[in-house]
Protein backbone atom coordinates (compact mmCIF):
# COMPACT_ATOMS: atom_id res chain seq x y z
CA UNK A 1 0.00 0.00 0.00
CA UNK A 2 1.56 3.20 -0.81
CA UNK A 3 2.36 5.63 1.67
CA UNK A 4 2.16 9.14 0.85
CA UNK A 5 2.61 12.42 2.84
CA UNK A 6 0.85 12.30 5.95
CA UNK A 7 1.33 15.46 7.06
CA UNK A 8 -1.37 15.84 4.41
CA UNK A 9 -4.10 14.69 7.07
CA UNK A 10 -6.08 16.48 9.56
CA UNK A 11 -9.10 16.44 11.67
CA UNK A 12 -12.04 14.89 9.43
CA UNK A 13 -15.40 15.82 9.55
CA UNK A 14 -18.06 13.35 7.17
CA UNK A 15 -21.49 14.09 5.84
CA UNK A 16 -23.84 12.01 7.88
CA UNK A 17 -25.70 9.56 5.66
CA UNK A 18 -29.16 9.18 6.66
CA UNK A 19 -31.69 6.29 7.10
CA UNK A 20 -35.24 6.50 6.46
CA UNK A 21 -37.10 3.94 8.96
CA UNK A 22 -41.03 3.38 10.32
CA UNK A 23 -39.78 4.02 14.32
CA UNK A 24 -37.44 7.17 13.64
CA UNK A 25 -37.97 10.03 15.73
CA UNK A 26 -37.53 14.12 16.05
CA UNK A 27 -34.43 14.16 18.41
CA UNK A 28 -31.85 14.69 15.81
CA UNK A 29 -33.68 17.74 15.04
CA UNK A 30 -34.98 19.04 17.87
CA UNK A 31 -31.97 18.16 20.36
CA UNK A 32 -29.13 18.04 17.96
CA UNK A 33 -30.55 21.07 16.01
CA UNK A 34 -30.03 19.22 12.60
CA UNK A 35 -30.88 20.42 9.38
CA UNK A 36 -32.41 16.93 8.17
CA UNK A 37 -33.48 15.67 4.21
CA UNK A 38 -37.04 15.96 3.71
CA UNK A 39 -38.80 12.54 3.72
CA UNK A 40 -42.28 11.44 4.33
CA UNK A 41 -40.86 8.04 6.50
CA UNK A 42 -38.86 9.70 9.50
CA UNK A 43 -34.71 9.70 10.16
CA UNK A 44 -33.95 6.79 12.65
CA UNK A 45 -30.16 6.76 11.91
CA UNK A 46 -27.40 9.10 11.05
CA UNK A 47 -24.63 6.64 10.40
CA UNK A 48 -21.71 9.34 11.53
CA UNK A 49 -18.39 7.61 10.08
CA UNK A 50 -19.12 4.12 7.73
CA UNK A 51 -17.02 2.25 5.03
CA UNK A 52 -19.16 -0.15 3.63
CA UNK A 53 -19.70 -1.63 0.44
CA UNK A 54 -23.64 0.04 0.24
CA UNK A 55 -22.51 2.97 2.49
CA UNK A 56 -19.36 4.64 2.84
CA UNK A 57 -18.80 8.44 4.41
CA UNK A 58 -17.44 10.95 2.46
CA UNK A 59 -15.32 14.10 3.60
CA UNK A 60 -17.07 17.21 4.31
CA UNK A 61 -14.22 19.90 5.80
CA UNK A 62 -11.07 20.66 4.53
CA UNK A 63 -8.91 20.10 1.28
CA UNK A 64 -10.18 16.49 1.04
CA UNK A 65 -13.20 17.50 0.51
CA UNK A 66 -15.48 14.59 -1.18
CA UNK A 67 -12.95 12.09 -1.03
CA UNK A 68 -14.54 8.81 0.49
CA UNK A 69 -13.15 7.06 3.77
CA UNK A 70 -11.99 4.09 1.67
CA UNK A 71 -10.31 6.24 -0.49
CA UNK A 72 -8.07 7.75 2.38
CA UNK A 73 -7.62 4.53 3.78
CA UNK A 74 -6.30 2.81 0.29
CA UNK A 75 -3.95 5.76 -0.12
CA UNK A 76 -2.65 6.26 3.28
CA UNK A 77 -3.34 2.78 4.98
CA UNK A 78 -2.27 2.86 9.05
CA UNK A 79 -1.24 6.74 9.08
CA UNK A 80 -5.30 6.94 9.36
CA UNK A 81 -6.22 3.48 11.08
CA UNK A 82 -3.41 2.53 12.62
CA UNK A 83 -1.50 -0.14 13.10
CA UNK A 84 -3.66 -1.83 15.61
CA UNK A 85 -6.23 -2.12 12.80
CA UNK A 86 -6.08 -5.65 11.11
CA UNK A 87 -9.05 -5.36 8.48
CA UNK A 88 -9.03 -3.70 5.20
CA UNK A 89 -11.85 -1.48 5.72
CA UNK A 90 -12.45 1.18 8.60
CA UNK A 91 -13.17 -1.45 11.80
CA UNK A 92 -16.15 0.56 13.14
CA UNK A 93 -19.78 1.90 12.48
CA UNK A 94 -20.86 5.54 14.27
CA UNK A 95 -24.30 6.10 14.21
CA UNK A 96 -26.52 8.28 15.92
CA UNK A 97 -29.54 6.43 16.60
CA UNK A 98 -33.33 8.60 16.57
CA UNK A 99 -36.05 6.22 18.31
CA UNK A 100 -39.36 7.99 17.87
CA UNK A 101 -40.82 4.27 18.29
CA UNK A 102 -39.29 1.15 20.15
CA UNK A 103 -37.03 -0.86 18.05
CA UNK A 104 -37.02 -4.72 17.19
CA UNK A 105 -36.45 -7.06 19.89
CA UNK A 106 -32.92 -8.16 18.45
CA UNK A 107 -29.64 -10.31 18.51
CA UNK A 108 -26.34 -9.26 16.63
CA UNK A 109 -23.94 -12.71 16.22
CA UNK A 110 -20.09 -13.04 17.50
CA UNK A 111 -17.56 -14.48 15.65
CA UNK A 112 -18.14 -17.90 16.74
CA UNK A 113 -21.71 -18.00 15.09
CA UNK A 114 -20.60 -16.09 11.88
CA UNK A 115 -18.48 -19.41 11.61
CA UNK A 116 -21.84 -20.82 11.09
CA UNK A 117 -23.82 -18.35 9.29
CA UNK A 118 -23.26 -17.09 5.57
CA UNK A 119 -23.10 -13.77 5.00
CA UNK A 120 -22.92 -12.74 8.65
CA UNK A 121 -21.02 -9.85 10.21
CA UNK A 122 -20.07 -10.04 13.99
CA UNK A 123 -21.41 -7.30 15.82
CA UNK A 124 -20.72 -6.18 19.49
CA UNK A 125 -21.63 -2.66 20.04
CA UNK A 126 -22.47 0.12 22.74
CA UNK A 127 -24.83 2.52 23.69
CA UNK A 128 -24.04 6.20 25.09
CA UNK A 129 -27.73 8.02 25.90
CA UNK A 130 -27.26 11.68 24.47
CA UNK A 131 -30.70 12.47 25.47
CA UNK A 132 -33.31 10.87 26.59
CA UNK A 133 -37.44 12.08 27.26
CA UNK A 134 -39.45 11.19 30.77
CA UNK A 135 -39.94 7.26 30.68
CA UNK A 136 -37.99 6.45 27.94
CA UNK A 137 -36.81 2.70 28.26
CA UNK A 138 -33.79 0.58 26.94
CA UNK A 139 -34.43 -3.76 26.92
CA UNK A 140 -30.99 -5.25 27.35
CA UNK A 141 -30.32 -8.77 28.29
CA UNK A 142 -32.51 -11.36 29.49
CA UNK A 143 -33.63 -11.23 33.52
CA UNK A 144 -32.37 -13.60 35.61
CA UNK A 145 -35.88 -15.34 36.19
CA UNK A 146 -36.50 -16.31 32.37
CA UNK A 147 -35.06 -19.98 31.18
CA UNK A 148 -34.24 -20.74 27.74
CA UNK A 149 -37.69 -22.69 27.92
CA UNK A 150 -39.62 -19.98 28.87
CA UNK A 151 -38.18 -17.67 26.28
CA UNK A 152 -38.67 -19.93 23.57
CA UNK A 153 -42.10 -19.95 24.34
CA UNK A 154 -42.86 -16.58 24.81
CA UNK A 155 -40.86 -14.93 22.10
CA UNK A 156 -43.96 -14.09 20.04
CA UNK A 157 -46.20 -12.85 22.45
CA UNK A 158 -46.63 -9.90 24.72
CA UNK A 159 -45.38 -12.09 27.08
CA UNK A 160 -41.41 -11.90 26.21
CA UNK A 161 -41.67 -8.52 27.77
CA UNK A 162 -40.99 -10.25 31.34
CA UNK A 163 -38.17 -11.83 30.28
CA UNK A 164 -35.96 -9.16 29.40
CA UNK A 165 -33.82 -6.83 31.38
CA UNK A 166 -35.64 -3.01 31.59
CA UNK A 167 -33.44 -0.39 32.22
CA UNK A 168 -34.87 3.65 32.65
CA UNK A 169 -32.98 6.22 30.15
CA UNK A 170 -30.75 8.74 31.81
CA UNK A 171 -28.31 10.53 29.96
CA UNK A 172 -24.68 9.86 29.90
CA UNK A 173 -25.68 6.16 30.68
CA UNK A 174 -24.26 3.52 28.68
CA UNK A 175 -24.98 0.14 27.29
CA UNK A 176 -22.45 -2.87 26.55
CA UNK A 177 -24.50 -4.85 24.08
CA UNK A 178 -21.92 -7.74 23.42
CA UNK A 179 -22.72 -9.98 20.53
CA UNK A 180 -25.55 -12.36 21.75
CA UNK A 181 -27.38 -9.83 23.97
CA UNK A 182 -30.82 -9.88 23.36
CA UNK A 183 -31.69 -5.77 23.25
CA UNK A 184 -33.89 -3.31 22.00
CA UNK A 185 -33.94 0.63 22.04
CA UNK A 186 -36.88 1.91 23.70
CA UNK A 187 -38.61 5.08 21.99
CA UNK A 188 -37.63 8.87 22.64
CA UNK A 189 -33.87 7.71 23.05
CA UNK A 190 -31.05 9.78 21.32
CA UNK A 191 -28.37 7.28 21.37
CA UNK A 192 -24.61 7.60 19.83
CA UNK A 193 -23.85 3.99 19.02
CA UNK A 194 -19.88 2.58 18.39
CA UNK A 195 -19.88 -0.74 16.89
CA UNK A 196 -18.09 -3.16 14.60
CA UNK A 197 -18.23 -2.71 11.51
CA UNK A 198 -21.29 -4.66 10.68
CA UNK A 199 -25.04 -4.66 9.67
CA UNK A 200 -25.81 -8.35 10.40
CA UNK A 201 -29.21 -7.96 12.86
CA UNK A 202 -31.75 -10.34 13.44
CA UNK A 203 -35.04 -9.38 14.74
CA UNK A 204 -36.38 -11.62 16.98
CA UNK A 205 -39.87 -9.68 17.36
CA UNK A 206 -41.29 -6.71 15.72
CA UNK A 207 -43.87 -6.14 18.53
CA UNK A 208 -46.63 -7.21 15.88
CA UNK A 209 -46.00 -3.59 14.08
CA UNK A 210 -46.89 -3.33 10.20
CA UNK A 211 -45.89 -0.99 7.58
CA UNK A 212 -48.18 1.81 5.96
CA UNK A 213 -48.87 -1.35 3.49
CA UNK A 214 -50.19 -3.69 6.71
CA UNK A 215 -47.08 -5.50 5.75
CA UNK A 216 -44.59 -7.07 8.45
CA UNK A 217 -40.99 -6.88 8.88
CA UNK A 218 -39.24 -10.10 8.49
CA UNK A 219 -38.02 -11.59 11.38
CA UNK A 220 -35.00 -14.54 11.77
CA UNK A 221 -35.69 -16.94 14.62
CA UNK A 222 -34.10 -20.20 13.61
CA UNK A 223 -30.42 -17.62 13.38
CA UNK A 224 -31.71 -15.20 16.55
CA UNK A 225 -31.95 -18.59 18.54
CA UNK A 226 -28.63 -19.99 17.45
CA UNK A 227 -27.18 -16.69 18.83
CA UNK A 228 -28.21 -15.69 21.80
CA UNK A 229 -26.04 -16.36 24.75
CA UNK A 230 -28.86 -17.62 27.24
CA UNK A 231 -26.01 -17.99 30.27
CA UNK A 232 -25.00 -14.38 29.85
CA UNK A 233 -27.13 -12.48 32.42
CA UNK A 234 -24.75 -9.92 33.87
CA UNK A 235 -26.21 -6.08 33.54
CA UNK A 236 -24.95 -4.43 30.35
CA UNK A 237 -25.69 -1.02 32.00
CA UNK A 238 -22.72 1.34 33.28
CA UNK A 239 -23.75 3.88 35.15
CA UNK A 240 -22.70 7.42 33.62
CA UNK A 241 -21.43 10.50 35.56
CA UNK A 242 -23.61 12.16 38.30
CA UNK A 243 -21.32 14.52 39.98
CA UNK A 244 -19.93 17.66 38.72
CA UNK A 245 -16.29 18.68 38.42
CA UNK A 246 -14.28 21.72 38.63
CA UNK A 247 -11.08 20.24 36.77
CA UNK A 248 -11.13 17.82 33.60
CA UNK A 249 -11.63 14.12 34.53
CA UNK A 250 -11.49 10.88 32.27
CA UNK A 251 -13.52 8.17 32.86
CA UNK A 252 -13.36 5.09 31.13
CA UNK A 253 -16.76 3.44 29.99
CA UNK A 254 -15.67 0.58 27.59
CA UNK A 255 -12.05 -0.81 28.81
CA UNK A 256 -11.62 -4.02 28.00
CA UNK A 257 -13.06 -4.73 24.90
CA UNK A 258 -11.12 -6.55 21.83
CA UNK A 259 -12.97 -4.15 18.88
CA UNK A 260 -12.92 -0.22 21.08
CA UNK A 261 -12.25 1.28 23.82
CA UNK A 262 -14.04 4.13 24.68
CA UNK A 263 -14.03 7.04 27.44
CA UNK A 264 -16.16 9.75 28.70
CA UNK A 265 -14.15 13.33 28.88
CA UNK A 266 -15.69 15.96 31.34
CA UNK A 267 -14.13 19.07 30.17
CA UNK A 268 -14.05 22.41 31.88
CA UNK A 269 -11.31 23.45 30.19
CA UNK A 270 -8.78 22.55 26.82
CA UNK A 271 -7.44 19.18 26.85
CA UNK A 272 -4.69 17.65 25.43
CA UNK A 273 -4.29 14.66 23.62
CA UNK A 274 -1.91 12.70 20.81
CA UNK A 275 -2.62 9.93 18.49
CA UNK A 276 0.94 8.16 18.62
CA UNK A 277 -0.07 5.17 15.62
CA UNK A 278 -1.12 2.45 17.42
CA UNK A 279 -4.45 3.78 16.37
CA UNK A 280 -6.96 6.56 14.95
CA UNK A 281 -9.04 8.64 17.46
CA UNK A 282 -13.11 9.30 17.63
CA UNK A 283 -14.17 12.69 19.27
CA UNK A 284 -17.83 12.86 19.59
CA UNK A 285 -19.44 16.46 20.82
CA UNK A 286 -22.12 15.19 23.33
CA UNK A 287 -24.05 18.51 24.47
CA UNK A 288 -21.51 21.19 23.48
CA UNK A 289 -19.91 21.95 20.17
CA UNK A 290 -15.71 21.64 20.48
CA UNK A 291 -12.81 22.75 18.43
CA UNK A 292 -10.22 20.42 17.86
CA UNK A 293 -6.54 22.39 16.92
CA UNK A 294 -2.96 21.72 16.76
CA UNK A 295 -0.30 24.48 14.77
CA UNK A 296 -1.77 23.74 11.97
CA UNK A 297 -5.34 22.81 11.60
CA UNK A 298 -8.40 23.56 13.34
CA UNK A 299 -11.67 21.65 13.50
CA UNK A 300 -14.84 22.67 14.70
CA UNK A 301 -17.35 19.86 15.91
CA UNK A 302 -20.77 20.24 16.73
CA UNK A 303 -22.90 18.83 18.89
CA UNK A 304 -23.66 15.57 18.43
CA UNK A 305 -20.78 15.13 15.62
CA UNK A 306 -18.31 13.11 15.45
CA UNK A 307 -14.92 13.87 14.03
CA UNK A 308 -12.15 11.45 12.67
CA UNK A 309 -8.36 12.28 13.95
CA UNK A 310 -5.67 10.11 12.18
CA UNK A 311 -3.60 7.68 13.76
CA UNK A 312 -0.32 9.73 12.56
CA UNK A 313 -1.58 12.94 13.74
CA UNK A 314 0.14 13.23 16.51
CA UNK A 315 0.02 16.00 19.15
CA UNK A 316 -3.93 18.17 19.39
CA UNK A 317 -5.97 19.43 22.14
CA UNK A 318 -9.79 20.52 22.24
CA UNK A 319 -10.89 23.52 22.63
CA UNK A 320 -14.29 24.51 24.62
CA UNK A 321 -16.38 26.50 23.25
CA UNK A 322 -19.24 26.86 26.16
CA UNK A 323 -18.65 28.45 29.87
CA UNK A 324 -20.49 25.01 30.72
CA UNK A 325 -19.12 21.30 31.54
CA UNK A 326 -18.45 19.73 28.05
CA UNK A 327 -18.94 15.90 27.83
CA UNK A 328 -16.95 14.80 24.99
CA UNK A 329 -16.95 10.62 24.48
CA UNK A 330 -13.39 9.62 23.08
CA UNK A 331 -12.87 6.25 20.83
CA UNK A 332 -9.86 4.24 20.26
CA UNK A 333 -8.66 1.02 18.84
Amino acid sequence: MQNLNKGNLYPLLFAPIYKEVMWGGNMMKSVLNRELPDSETPIGEAWEIVDREDAVSAVENGSMKGRTLKELIDTYGNDIVGKKCKSERFPLLIKIIDAGKRLSLQVHPGEEECKKITDAEPKTEMWYVISSKKDAKIIAGINHHCTKRMFMSSYSSSEIEKCLQLYKSNPGDAYFINAGTVHALGADNLILEIQQNSNTTYRISDWGRVDSNGKSRELHIDKAMRCIHFTGRTSPKIAGVISKTNHNRKYPIIKYCPYFQVNDLRLVESWNDETDGSSFHIITAVNNEIEITNNTYSTKVGRGRSCLIPSSFGNYRINLTSDTETTVIKTTL
